[in-house]
């Protein structure tokens, strides 16, 4: 039996839900990351956060900036530090394509989940361009009126 937030082998670390409120994500990619190994027990415990993070690309590279990973319960000195800077590992076709849509205006990068695929530590990507807030209101009008829908094929 799978436990909470795990299915076909992906346990789930950290979701970023204000990602779909604030931007309309196009496209997603999965990146892998470069971790130290107390970062890697730190995730294994769940204590990861992307809310405030977000990707960006500087030489040739990605990087995941602003994200928080507590340091590791059972760590000594050799701890990493919580908000570092780290690598994602894509292929340089991809990177390249993400750097020409990124140059578009309004376009940006944003980690939209971060989580365990095979024992691996993957992050999912999204392309998004930012709603504005009449986009918010409009997007909230569209759930209630769904959530109405939905109560009234209910059986009573």
């Amino acid at each position: 039996m799978a436990k909470t937030g795990e299915m076909d082998g992906i346990k789930v670390v950290a979701k970023n839900r204000r990602a779909r409120h604030d931007y309309f994500i196009e496209d997603t990619w999965e990146a892998g990351l470069v971790l130290l190994g107390t970062e890697v027990k730190s995730l294994r415990q769940g204590k990861g956060s992307i809310t405030e993070a977000y990707v960006r690309l500087e030489g040739g590279e990605a990087w995941l900036v602003g994200a928080t990973i507590q340091p590791w319960s059972h760590g000594n000195r050799q701890n990493h530090e919580p908000t570092r800077r780290r690598k994602l590992l894509l292929h340089r076709r991809e990177i390249e394509r993400l750097i020409g849509k990124i140059q578009q205006q309004g376009y940006t990068l944003v980690p939209m989940e971060l989580y365990f695929s095979q024992g691996k530590a993957k992050l999912e990507i999204g392309l998004g361009k930012g709603k504005k807030h009449y986009d918010k209101r409009e997007d909230t009008k569209e759930r209630d009126a769904r959530r109405d829908m939905d109560r009234a094929k209910r059986p009573r």
